[in-house]
C-alpha cells in the first residue's frame, strides 16, 4: 500500500481505538471506583473493617486480574453476544475490555486512597463525620491527584488491550495493523499504526499528569 492509502485508514481506526478506550475507561471506573473504595473502607485499618467482605471482594478482583486478556476475550464471547448482539466490532470489544479493566482500576483506586494521610481521616472521624462523608469529603478529594494519574495509567493499559482486541475482530488500530499490515507483510502499515498508538499513549499520559498537577494542593 502507498503511504497515502495507509493514511486514509488512520482516521476511522483512530476513532474506534479512542472510542473503545474512553468508553471502557468510563465503565471500568463506574465499577472499579466504588469497588476500590469499598476495599479501602472494609480493610482491617479502614473506616469500617469487614474482614469477610474485604477478603471476598479481594479474591474476586485478584481472580479476574489473573486471567490473561486474550483468554478472557474469547471466554466471555457468549456474554458479549447477549449484551450487544455480536462478538465482532469495536462496540463488542468494550464488554471484555471492561471485565478485564475494572479489577485493575479497583486496585489502582485502592492504592490511591490508601496514600491519603491517616491523620486526616482520624481527624474527620473525631469530628463526627459519617463513613460516607469521610469517603466523599476526605478520601476522594485528598486522593484526586493520585486518582487522575492512575486514570492515565489505566487508559494507556486499556488502549493496549484494545489493540489486542482489534487483532481478533475488535476493530481500531489493532485491526488495521493485523489485517493490512501483519497478514499482508506490509511494514509501512505496521509502522504507522505503532506511531499513532504511541501518540495516543502520550496524549492520555500527559492529560493525566497535568490533571494530577492541577489538583495537587502540595504544588499550589
Amino acid at each position: 500500500m502507498s503511504f497515502s492509502q495507509v493514511l486514509s485508514l488512520v482516521p476511522e481506526a483512530l476513532w474506534e481505538s479512542v472510542y473503545m478506550t474512553v468508553a471502557t475507561t468510563f465503565f471500568a471506573y463506574v465499577i472499579g471506583l466504588p469497588l476500590g473504595l469499598v476495599l479501602v473502607a472494609t480493610d482491617k485499618d479502614g473506616i469500617r473493617p469487614m474482614r469477610a467482605l474485604n477478603t471476598t471482594l479481594g479474591a474476586v478482583v485478584n481472580f479476574l486480574r489473573s486471567i490473561p486478556f486474550l483468554m478472557l476475550f474469547f471466554f466471555v464471547q457468549p456474554v458479549t453476544r447477549f449484551i450487544v448482539g455480536t462478538s465482532v466490532g469495536s462496540v463488542a470489544a468494550i464488554v471484555p475490555l471492561v471485565i478485564s479493566a475494572f479489577p485493575f482500576v479497583a486496585r489502582m483506586v485502592e492504592q490511591s486512597a490508601k496514600e491519603v494521610d491517616r491523620g486526616v481521616v482520624e481527624a474527620s472521624q473525631s469530628m463526627g463525620a459519617s463513613n460516607w462523608q469521610i469517603i466523599t469529603k476526605v478520601l476522594l478529594p485528598e486522593a484526586k491527584p493520585s486518582l487522575l494519574n492512575g486514570a492515565a495509567v489505566s487508559a494507556t493499559t486499556i488502549l493496549g488491550y484494545s489493540a489486542m482486541a482489534g487483532c481478533f475482530g475488535g476493530g481500531g488500530l489493532g485491526a488495521v495493523a493485523m489485517n493490512y499490515g501483519y497478514q499482508r507483510y506490509d511494514f509501512l502499515v505496521m509502522f504507522v499504526m505503532i506511531v499513532v498508538m504511541v501518540f495516543l499513549v502520550q496524549v492520555f499520559q500527559e492529560s493525566g499528569t497535568r490533571g494530577g498537577r492541577l489538583t495537587d494542593k502540595r504544588i499550589r
